[in-house]
């Protein structure tokens, strides 16, 4: 949309603003986030506010560490770390590259509202042994996606009705610190191998994203300091790669241009992307993301941070998704849950920052809080190959020196908690799954492991045979297919791959005028996808130089394979034209389907009918392989139960297979027209291939073009009506995707007594790896469960369910769709599947919404008890929302992972962990017990410490134990007090403390 215009306060300076892309030229806000200072005119773009507004009021420097640098920009300011080195206080060099950016933070801050001075001497003592203590960082930035963010644009103004409810002024609810929405989740692939499947799926996605859209143009208005990036644009974290980040700000104070590390914060768990860059930031619900936005810190504990040492080069035939998969395997074995991973050692200098970026995205797949790459020399060539202006790549080379924050190759390897070594010439081919990221699996044994999982991947109802027919006498033509080689044609169609010794089942339909036979390993969605992947152009032009080839030798994606491609920008669609690829990924059905997250995130739109419907009717196991980072149960398709990561390169050559259980080293991909077999060797581009191509076709002005209106949006979004500018959000009592949220409704100035927990029945009995897919779902709403009968009971059909994580700006679809992911386990139930449980003391089997509804009517509390990595995966903040409106007031896990016990918090849910050694099955706890927790109430529990739980069984046996309280710090219970982080920040605005 068109800016509205700007304001500044009557008086304020106007510094010059150098001549520069709009990228660099920032929004600011004061120093310490805590509160608007004449902020840019609402809707005002990013490059229309850098002047508008000032840092702050007045200087802080306790420490005296302020310090002038001139840059081309002008005379900039900094804060200057040796000072703290000069006064003995740490050892720069010893200190790791995160931590440095840390301390630098904390300085910058010190002496504010939030920071003093003993949190400054706290990060500089960290150490290998000396970490754990409470900090408040301050992001000066925030990015959200679509799924996330438009419940937080709800929550935003839903607090300005509830503030106003409490005779407060709405307006005061307003984001402080800059933000950036970027809407990439919600296109999906319903068409996919035609010509204007790309147009198609727009239109489709603005049909059912009409109303969260409407909303997101009245927040572009509504807030300062909030900028939306349309759909179509690209993938939230490739965003803010190529264009968001500027690695360095500059932005202007009282006494001139400070500068300073950019860090965020984002409500999607792979924002760690950008430590590619070396900006530091990582996902955090969108409970905790609003609270930054309104100024408050982030609270954590100074993490430990395990060092993984980087030497030697990728061997021919390696790529960044290999080295990313054994770097995933690696870090998860080795355990960095809850901890800073940081890269170190020579080979980093061997690695692209499009790889690092690879690395560093999949920091939530191997446990991390982030996975930092420290700035360096390939840091300034990809600013300047992306587009980014010359002063700011000399602001970043020149700052980054002068913070200590520089790495070299004879820089001295700082120390860490716990470290391990990767030598990248051992990385071979890999894929991952099936159904976790961290379960790698060697290119060479996919076809054996297939074979080992098969049997626990069958669904309930069906089995395969016991055992393993002998083989028919066949021609020698017939045997063409055999060993998981390739489908073979016969008069009556296309047959699928058998393998010789295998439990797999084949059934045959007829597809398209053929008959197709599909079975166990056939692949029926192979998707080009994700953030991790599309941002590499080394993967993404390697998979167009394959494709090329194959194209050459006359090959064919199969026809039952559901082929997809979505880049995360479309510099990526200008670079595969560029190198004359595009054509050849069209032609085997990889053509563009949209600008966006689609498969990764469950968006890969419905499977065929006749396919669907075989696989549905037979129970078969088939497969899928994308070039993602997310491949849990039902996310992907809730019918596909084997995904598999892979790069984008191999993603083509198993679509062109047609199976994920062949060996591609040995058994041909398919025949040439003439019946010569083609191996993967014989289409594999070289890496000097790959690297001539990528420097022939990518131009940095390939990004200065594409990013010149980055918040303008096509014809689709500049057609949507413009709400009329209020402070107040206009909520449609009949819309199934906006609601006024119940959160703040009712809430006084007070702040809640403590209180225990009597007589709370068991909601769910979880086993271990539940992750927030179980529990609050993204993907397809099923019809016959709670919410999709909500939707039929509100007029909306079958058809125009849209998914989960689109409809997440209405509580009532939510709280429905909580616990309903179709492949979780209730531990209650006989090993039934789905979101239903034991109504108790009555035994009726029940919807968990259903029974949650119940309880609550009889004033019964709910708990949930849980096995290890409760809450694995995205940053979802309504699987803690879902759970708090279900009722429930404590989960009982034995650990966490990081985001989702914070989000807890954030809910008002208190996180219990059962002690070391003791589980709910070590307990013999069934579920059926009624739990008492006290110790909370009268006085609250103290951070890290215990709570006593007493369990009484049926036939009265009691079963007694203590539980460690995960609130970690005194901010935790101070948020679990008040019921949560937004509602602490709405009473204390109500109360005038903000």
């Amino acid at each position: 949309m068109k800016s509205t215009g700007s304001r500044r306060p009557t008086g304020a300076p106007r510094p010059c603003i150098p001549r520069a892309r709009a990228s660099i030229i920032e929004r600011s806000v004061d120093l310490l986030g805590s509160r608007p200072v004449g902020g840019p005119a609402r809707g005002t773009r990013r490059s229309d506010t850098k002047e508008h507004t000032t840092l702050g009021d007045a200087i802080r420097d306790p420490f005296g560490a302020l310090r002038t640098l001139d840059l081309n920009e002008g005379a900039t300011s900094y804060y200057d770390l040796r000072v703290l080195e000069e006064q003995g206080l740490v050892e720069l060099d010893k200190l790791p590259f995160s931590i440095r950016i840390l301390l630098e933070n904390v300085l910058r801050h010190a002496g504010g509202e939030y920071v003093n001075e003993e949190h400054v001497k706290a990060v500089a003592s960290w150490s290998p042994t000396n970490s754990g203590a409470d900090v408040p960082f301050m992001p000066s930035r925030v990015v959200l996606q679509d799924f996330t963010g438009v419940p937080a644009v709800v929550d935003l103004a839903a607090m300005r009705n509830g503030l106003e409810a409490m005779g407060g002024d709405p307006q005061r609810i307003n984001p402080v610190v800059p933000a950036d929405l970027v809407i990439d989740h919600s296109v999906q692939v319903d068409y996919f191998r035609r010509p204007d499947a790309f147009q198609l799926n727009v239109e489709r996605e603005f049909e059912r994203n009409r109303e969260r859209y409407a909303l997101l143009r009245w927040a572009q208005k509504a807030f300062e300091n909030f900028s939306v990036v349309p759909p179509g644009t690209g993938i939230v974290h490739q965003v803010n790669l190529e264009y968001l980040a500027s690695v360095m700000h500059r932005r202007p104070g009282p006494e001139g241009h400070v500068a300073f590390p950019d860090t965020l914060v984002g409500t999607d768990s792979h924002t760690t992307m950008v430590n590619g860059l070396g900006v530091v930031g990582w996902g955090v619900g969108g409970i905790e993301a609003e609270a930054v936005l309104l100024g408050q810190p982030y609270y954590m504990l100074l993490p430990e941070v395990v060092g993984m040492k980087l030497h030697g080069q990728l061997p021919e035939g390696a790529t960044a998704t290999d080295l990313v998969l054994r770097a995933t395997e690696l870090l998860r074995n080795h355990g960095v849950v809850g901890r800073f991973v940081e890269f170190y050692g020579a080979g980093l200098s061997n690695l692209s920052l499009p790889d690092k970026a690879t690395l560093a995205n999949m920091a939530p797949e191997y446990g991390a809080t982030i996975g930092l790459f420290p700035v360096d020399r390939e840091t300034l060539r990809y600013l300047e190959g992306t587009g980014r202006s010359p002063d700011l790549v000399e602001r970043v080379e020149k700052v980054s020196r002068a913070l200590h924050l520089f790495r070299e190759d004879d820089t001295p390897d700082p120390e860490f908690t716990s470290t391990l070594e990767l030598d990248l010439s051992t990385i071979v081919p890999s894929l991952a799954g099936p159904k976790r990221p961290q379960d790698r699996i060697d290119m060479a044994r996919i076809r054996q492991a297939f074979g080992e999982h098969l049997p626990a991947l069958v669904p309930s109802g069906f089995d395969l045979p016991d055992e393993v027919k002998a083989d028919e006498p066949r021609t020698a033509e017939s045997w063409a297919g055999e060993g998981g080689d390739v489908p073979i044609a016969t008069g009556g169609g296309v047959r699928s791959a058998h393998r010789t010794g295998s439990r797999n089942r084949y059934r045959t339909l007829l597809w398209e005028g053929q008959e197709v036979e599909i079975g166990d390993g056939s692949i029926v969605i192979a998707a080009i996808t994700s953030c991790t992947n599309t941002s590499n152009p080394s993967v993404m032009v390697g998979a167009g130089l394959l494709a090329k080839a194959a194209v050459e030798k006359g090959l064919q994606v199969r026809p039952w394979v559901k082929t997809s491609m979505a880049p995360g920008s479309k510099v990526v669609t200008d670079y595969l034209e560029g190198s004359g690829t595009l054509d050849d990924l069209e032609k085997l059905g990889f053509g563009v389907v949209g600008y966006g997250c689609t498969t990764c995130i469950g968006n890969s739109g419905p499977l065929p009918e006749p396919i669907h419907k075989l696989v549905e009717d037979e129970g078969l196991v088939v497969a899928s392989v994308l070039s993602g980072n997310r491949n849990f149960e039902a996310r992907i398709h809730p019918l596909v139960r084997a995904n598999y990561l892979a790069s984008p390169m191999l993603v083509v050559a198993f679509a062109l297979a047609g199976r994920i259980d062949i060996d591609l080293y040995n058994e041909p991909l398919g025949r040439t027209p003439d019946g010569t077999p083609v191996f993967l060797a014989d289409i594999w581009p070289s890496q000097q291939l790959i690297r001539d191509t990528v420097t022939a076709s990518l131009r940095p002005e390939m990004y200065e073009e594409r990013y010149a209106e980055v918040f303008e949006g096509e014809e689709h979004w500049q057609a949507l009506p413009l709400p009329e500018e209020s402070a107040l959000y206009d909520w449609d009592a009949e819309s199934t995707y906006i609601q006024n949220p119940p959160f703040f409704q009712g809430m006084n100035l007070d702040t809640p007594a403590f209180s225990d927990v009597k007589g709370a029945r068991v909601l769910a009995l979880l086993g271990d790896s539940v992750t927030t897919d179980h529990i609050s779902p993204a993907g397809a709403i099923a019809k016959r469960g709670p919410a999709g009968r909500y939707l039929q009971e509100h007029g909306v059909g079958v058809v125009d369910f849209n998914t989960f994580g689109s409809r997440r700006g209405n509580h009532e679809v939510m709280m429905r769709g909580t616990f309903a992911n179709v492949r979780i386990k209730n531990l209650l139930l006989d090993g039934k599947e789905g979101g239903y449980t034991i109504h108790l003391p009555t035994g009726e089997e029940m919807s968990i919404f259903d029974a949650s509804m119940k309880y609550q009517a009889a004033g019964t509390p709910l708990v949930v008890l849980a096995g290890s990595e409760y809450g694995t995966g995205s940053s979802r903040d309504w699987a803690a929302k879902g759970t708090s409106l279900l009722g429930v007031k404590a989960v009982i896990a034995t650990s966490y992972e990081r985001i989702h016990r914070s989000n807890l918090v954030g809910m008002g849910v208190l996180p219990l962990q059962f002690r070391s050694g003791d589980s709910a099955a070590s307990l013999g706890l069934t579920g059926h017990e009624t739990f008492d927790i006290s110790g909370v109430a009268p006085d609250g529990p103290e951070p890290g410490g215990t709570v006593q739980v007493v369990a009484t069984a049926p036939d009265g046996a009691v079963t007694r134990f203590e539980a460690l309280v995960r609130l970690d710090s005194d901010v935790d219970v101070q948020y679990y007090r008040n019921g949560g982080i937004l509602h602490t920040v709405l009473r204390k605005m109500g109360r005038g403390e903000m």
